[in-house]
Order: structure tokens, then sequence, then C-alpha cells
């Protein structure tokens, strides 16, 4: 079920339109196992028609089920994008395709989401990932190099 906007009904008047559209009909595999798509996106949507263009404003939400990048913790996150722009050509050589009158505005909502999405998620800006683990794992090894019970100082014993 894409987004279609008829152009015949921007004639008489703009356009609003709201809803859901399924995440899998707008096809956001993120490519990144940190980042899972946990829901419809949301739209709430202005269509106005200019001389020889459409222009969309409005505001679009998705649920994300992320890890954090820094602690692997699942976390859930609200991606929104507040006055969402978008001016498609219907002349010229950049013009949108028009089938039976009507506009699908599905590939610029998934393209603009995309390119929303965090690059690494953190369930807290100040999250200070596994460092505690990782502090305590060092003050082994450092007594173990004091003691001479390390693996490194048995293969500086031998003789290549």
């Amino acid at each position: 079920m894409s987004l279609l906007v008829n152009l015949c009904h921007l004639l008489e008047r703009e356009l609003v339109l709201r809803g859901e559209l399924p995440s899998d009909e707008l096809d956001l595999e993120t490519l990144d196992d940190l980042i899972q798509v946990d829901g419809p996106v949301r739209y709430e949507l202005e269509v106005q028609k200019l001389d020889q263009s459409l222009l969309i404003c409005g505001d679009l939400r998705v649920k994300l089920a992320c890890q954090c990048a820094r602690c692997l913790k699942s976390f859930q996150r609200m991606l929104e994008l507040p006055g969402w722009t978008c001016h498609l050509p219907l002349a010229g050589e950049e013009r949108v395709i028009v089938a039976n009158d009507c506009v699908d505005l599905t590939p610029y909502i998934r393209e603009d989401i995309l390119l929303e999405l965090p690059q690494h998620p953190l369930c807290k800006p100040e999250c200070r990932g596994l460092q505690q683990k990782l502090t305590s794992t060092k003050k082994q090894n450092s007594g173990r190099r004091a003691t001479g019970s390390s693996h490194w100082a048995e293969l500086d014993k031998l003789k290549l």
C-alpha cells in the first residue's frame, strides 16, 4: 500500500493526509544490526500543487528498536521528522512519475527516513559502555605481568 496523491484532487484545494504506512511497504532494511524499524511509519502531511510541482509538508514518525553501540543494551527510540518538506517537480528533466493521475510519495519518504537513521545509536549520551569490565581485566593482566606468569613471558623464552 503506497502513499499516493491524486493530482485531480489537488485542482480544487490542498490535501491533508494522515495515516500509517507499514514499514515493510517502505522496504526499510537498515543494513545495520544495531537498528531495526519497529512499527509503521505515521504521517501527517499537507500536499499542495504549485504551478508545475507538488509541495509536501508535514511530520513523519517511526519507532526504532536499537542496541547501544557502546554497551549493546536494547532500547527503543522514536525517529521523528518534524517539518518534513518535499518539493517534487511535475515538469522538466527531474519530473516525478505520474501514473493514472497519481504520484507515489513512498520513495521520497523512505529516502529521508533512511538518511535520518542514527549512525551509532546510544542508550544514553553519557553511556560509558563496557569500560568497567575492561578496566578490571587490565588490572588483572598488569598483575600477571609483574609476577611473570603472562603468556607473553612464555613466548619471550622462545629462541627463533
